[in-house]
């Protein structure tokens, strides 16, 4: 067996491209072979059962007649947020809406977690901000000498 950086084969493909894009398995052909002319009266036996009360017929009809639901945009106003304070008096926002039955629990939910989001990138934008000014501020500067225990300046 000839092994190559641990793999027991060659990287590559030696016996040309593979099946091509878009081919099917002979299998899924066979069957497609087998229910051609044969969709109608499958289609027509399902609705049957579904109407029979088949939970199973009844919610493959259901998933082929109406698309899942996507959700749908929520109109809820918020100012800008651009510091924490202003994302503290979102939040408050959203908390009230949900409480005056504005938004759902759920609406509510989503828009406090992008807040939240908005807080930490805040957050972090400050602390990059302060964190700069202490490095100019610090390598302005020459450090101070230490004074000794007894020497110079008192240590407390």
């Amino acid at each position: 067996m000839n092994h190559t950086r641990g793999r027991p084969f060659q990287p590559g493909n030696s016996f040309g491209r593979g099946r091509p894009h878009g081919s099917r398995n002979s299998a899924t052909i066979a069957l497609q072979k087998l229910l051609d002319g044969h969709g109608e009266a499958i289609t027509k036996k399902c609705a049957l059962l579904a109407l029979q009360g088949d939970p199973t017929a009844l919610r493959l009809c259901m998933d082929r007649l109406l698309s899942p639901r996507k959700e749908q945009p929520v109109r809820f106003k918020v100012g800008p947020v651009t510091t924490a304070a202003e994302v503290a008096a979102a939040v408050s926002a959203v908390v009230q809406a949900v409480g005056c039955g504005q938004l759902t629990p759920a609406e509510g939910q989503m828009i406090a977690a992008i807040l939240e989001g908005r807080r930490r990138v805040i957050e972090t934008e400050e602390h990059e901000r302060r964190l700069q000014t202490l490095e100019s501020g610090v390598s302005g500067r020459q450090p101070r000498p230490r004074a000794r225990k007894g020497q110079g300046e008192p240590t407390v």
